[in-house]
């Protein structure tokens, strides 16, 4: 899930940057809306998934509750975003994605103890920052793939190919 996503989050953003600075579209944000095609997939993947499943371990569980968590805030700061009508709210929006964004890939890489999810989720944290240093609102967005590589897509191929070798040896 994390190439998944990441991959998902990579485009999504790299396309509203496109359509909000080169189109001036006033409805840039619309292509988040493809993202529910994504959760509709995910809900019946992880279903799948748990009635095959024959352990459930505890790092499992603690895991699901950590994104379970994260869905929750992000849906919650959408609809919160969403209810402001004043003020320039809208320079902050990336800066606490990325902030929002580190917690769960920080904790996951803590849980699984897998370094390069750590460095993602201090990765994110650091380009939150950078965020904020950025007034232009349109490059903020730029900061969004930049980290989806370093937080998703990259342990994600790591994840995937420490997955195949632990495969591979068992196998034998």
């Amino acid at each position: 899930m994390y190439l998944l996503w990441g991959w998902v989050v990579f485009v999504c953003s790299l396309t509203q940057f496109v359509l909000l600075h080169f189109y001036k579209y006033p409805y840039h944000y619309i292509v988040w809306f493809a993202s529910w095609i994504i959760v509709i997939y995910q809900v019946i993947y992880i279903r799948k998934k748990i009635k095959r499943r024959r352990v459930r371990t505890y790092t499992g569980y603690i895991l699901g509750y950590v994104w379970l968590t994260f869905v929750i805030v992000i849906f919650l700061l959408a609809f919160l975003i969403g209810r402001l009508t004043e003020g320039d709210y809208y320079i902050h929006i990336s800066p606490i994605l990325l902030t929002i964004y580190g917690i769960p890939i920080f904790l996951s890489g803590i849980i699984l103890r897998f370094r390069p999810l750590v460095i993602g989720g201090i990765g994110c944290w650091v380009l939150s920052i950078a965020a904020m240093l950025i007034d232009n609102y349109d490059y903020q967005f730029l900061l969004i793939p930049l980290a989806m590589i370093i937080a998703w897509i990259i342990p994600g191929y790591l994840l995937r190919a420490k997955y195949k070798l632990q495969s591979k040896n068992q196998g034998v």
